[in-house]
């Protein structure tokens, strides 16, 4: 039985208006959008666990590239204490849509203290709430979001 968990943040595309640009096609279109979503697809398995994570975000994958400190920067429990945290904060914003922003906090991630998920898991979810919060402006704990 595999677990999940999903974090699905989709943005969506903003598109210029130019009249100098040549017209493409509806089908050309949505090659390129389908094209930046899979560049932007990041998925994390742990096959032993049984584990996957799933990140679909406009520019994470390059940013988690280009600016996330290295494998290894970090320890797993450093890395699973601020996920906890993370965790625990991002599910009690997604039941209060009312108060957080709904389109930010869809759903909730089944993240358990207790559970090995592995360095892999922990260190491409710690840099998405990085990300996040950066990107977002957001703040999901007492700590500085800060790379």
């Amino acid at each position: 039985m595999k677990n999940y968990i999903y974090i699905l943040i989709i943005c969506g595309f903003i598109i210029g208006c130019n009249t100098s640009k040549p017209i493409t096609s509806n089908k050309q279109k949505s090659e390129k959008e389908l094209t930046a979503i899979n560049n932007d697809t990041v998925t994390i398995a742990n096959e032993e666990l049984e584990y996957q994570i799933i990140i679909i975000e406009p520019g994470f994958n390059s940013w988690l590239i280009s600016n996330a400190k290295p494998e290894g920067f970090y320890s797993q429990q450093f890395l699973e204490n601020r996920n906890y945290q993370y965790v625990l904060e991002w599910n009690n914003r997604v039941l209060q849509p009312q108060r957080f922003n709904p389109n930010l906090y869809e759903m909730q991630i089944d993240y358990q203290q207790g559970i090995d998920y592995g360095y892999e898991v922990n260190y491409k979810l710690y840099n998405y709430f990085i990300y996040f919060q950066l990107t977002y402006k957001q703040r999901l704990g007492p700590f500085v979001p800060r790379i």
